[in-house]
Order: C-alpha cells, then sequence, then structure tokens
C-alpha cells in the first residue's frame, strides 16, 4: 500500500538460504546443508521479533530472481511487504534501500541484518528514538562491523568506499560520517553469528536467556535440531 503520511521504516536484508551460498564460514564447520538451515532459522526468528516494532516493515531479499521472491512469499509474512535489492555491492544495496523508502514518503529509515538473530528489541526501538534528534544511528558489531545503520529525511553518503567485509567498516563509516557532517548516535555493541564459536555463544545465551521471547525459544529449538540431525 502507497503511504500517504510520512512513516518509520524498518528494513530487514535476507538472503534465501540455498546451501553454499550463505553462512559460508559456518559451513566450514557444520556444512552447507546444515549452515544454511540455521540461517533459515536466524531469517525467520528475526522476521517475527522485529515485526512487534510499531513501523513500516519490509524485508529486502536477495539475489533479486522469481525464485527467492517465491521462496519469501510462501514463507507468509504477514505486515512485511517484499522488495528485492539492487545489484552492486552491500554500500549500493543499502544506498538503494534507503533511496526507495524515502522516495516511498518515509521520514525515518531503520535498517538491519539477519546476522544477530537475539538482538535486543531495545536497540532497534532506540534507533528510531534517536532519530528524532541525530541524523543517522548506527549500532557497531563487536566484530568491527554494524548489525544496524538508520538515517532520517535523506539517505547518507556512507556507503561507498567502504571495506566491506573487513574489520575496518564502522571506522571508514564513522568517517564517512564525519566527512559529510552529519550528526549521529552510536547504539549499545551486539555480534553478529558468523563463525561455529559465534553460534555455540548464541545457543548458551539463548539457554540462560530467563526471560525469553517466544520466537527465541523456537530460534533455539530449530538450531538445536538442525545440529543434531
Amino acid at each position: 500500500m502507497t503511504q500517504t503520511v510520512p512513516h518509520n521504516s524498518l528494513g530487514l536484508f535476507a538472503k534465501y538460504w540455498e546451501p553454499g551460498k550463505v553462512k559460508t564460514r559456518l559451513a566450514r564447520s557444520l556444512g552447507e546443508v546444515k549452515a544454511a538451515r540455521v540461517y533459515e532459522t536466524f531469517v525467520a526468528a528475526s522476521i517475527a521479533r522485529l515485526s512487534v516494532v510499531d513501523c513500516c516493515h519490509v524485508l529486502a531479499y536477495s539475489p533479486s530472481n522469481e525464485t527467492t521472491r517465491a521462496a519469501f512469499t510462501a514463507a507468509d509474512i504477514p505486515g512485511w511487504s517484499l522488495a528485492a535489492q539492487a545489484e552492486g555491492d552491500l554500500g549500493c544495496r543499502m544506498s538503494h534501500f534507503f533511496d526507495s523508502q524515502f522516495n516511498k514518503g518515509a521520514k525515518s529509515v531503520v535498517l538491519v541484518g539477519t546476522d544477530s538473530p537475539n538482538l535486543p528489541l531495545v536497540e532497534v526501538e532506540a534507533a528510531f528514538e534517536h532519530l528524532e534528534t541525530s541524523e543517522v544511528v548506527i549500532g557497531p558489531t563487536e566484530d568491527g562491523g554494524y548489525y544496524l545503520v538508520g538515517a532520517v529525511q535523506k539517505t547518507p553518503p556512507i556507503f561507498a568506499n567502504i571495506p566491506w567485509s573487513t574489520p575496518e567498516v564502522l571506522t571508514s563509516t564513522l568517517e564517512q560520517i564525519s566527512l559529510a557532517g552529519l550528526s549521529y548516535t552510536q547504539l549499545d555493541s551486539w555480534y553478529d553469528v558468523d563463525e561455529i564459536y559465534d553460534l555455540h555463544r548464541l545457543i548458551e545465551d539463548l539457554q540462560d536467556d530467563l526471560q525469553e521471547e517466544p520466537a527465541l525459544r523456537v530460534l533455539l529449538n530449530q538450531i538445536l535440531e538442525v545440529i543434531e540431525s
């Protein structure tokens, strides 16, 4: 549905869970099939958890083909609109997503990925709150990247010339923010699940959380089922 009033837009970047195409570092320990199945649980958990955030929800999928769109359509995710990611590197795809959302009337746009399925929802909600006073918000990861980026009113010029998939992503992005003269707020740090030890950490965190959400209980059970199969 076309938005006619300013709104907050929350985007989730997700890949189709094709073995050998996702979680390649995790696949070195689990194998390509199990790694892809684990990633599929991350996608499902992210969708379920983010659905409670009060905003417009957009699932931006890749690769941009009918197979991927059909897979996400079949997943039955009410309340979410589907959009294909653009071509190009991660910076190009994120920039295009922000452009498209602002062109559709969004006043604030926040984008997250699927590598942190247990990310505290308070960080996502805080991101929109911070965008009431800052032009950019960013959520750093422990490995030098970021799990969330948001902006208000227009797409920030911070996605070009970034050494993606390196520990310098956050530092380079903050430099771009500074060069652009943009005000920003940094959220609390969190972790991505890329390696087998990250997955073990996730499992332990989910098991230790006595106040876990239903979606996180499902996530834990599904991960354990994949590993033990």
